[in-house]
């Protein structure tokens, strides 16, 4: 197991977890989302290969309407 913090709160995951592996686990959506580990933006195309590591910083921003 690994320590992250998602979104500022700290979760235990399972090593060698992808991008795309959290987001399920999360249950949060594909589209309409944004992900950042370390400050630095995973492309979407990315999300199924980007490992995430012990101490990463992952923020996910979800997407509003609005006018």
């Amino acid at each position: 197991m690994i320590t992250i913090k998602v979104n500022n709160q700290p979760k235990e995951i399972s090593e060698n977890n992808s991008v795309a592996n959290l987001l399920h686990q999360l249950e949060q959506p594909e589209h309409g989302i944004a992900v950042a580990i370390n400050q630095q933006i995973v492309t979407k195309t990315a999300w199924s290969t980007k490992t995430i590591n012990n101490g990463d910083d992952i923020l996910i921003i979800q997407a509003t309407q609005g006018g």
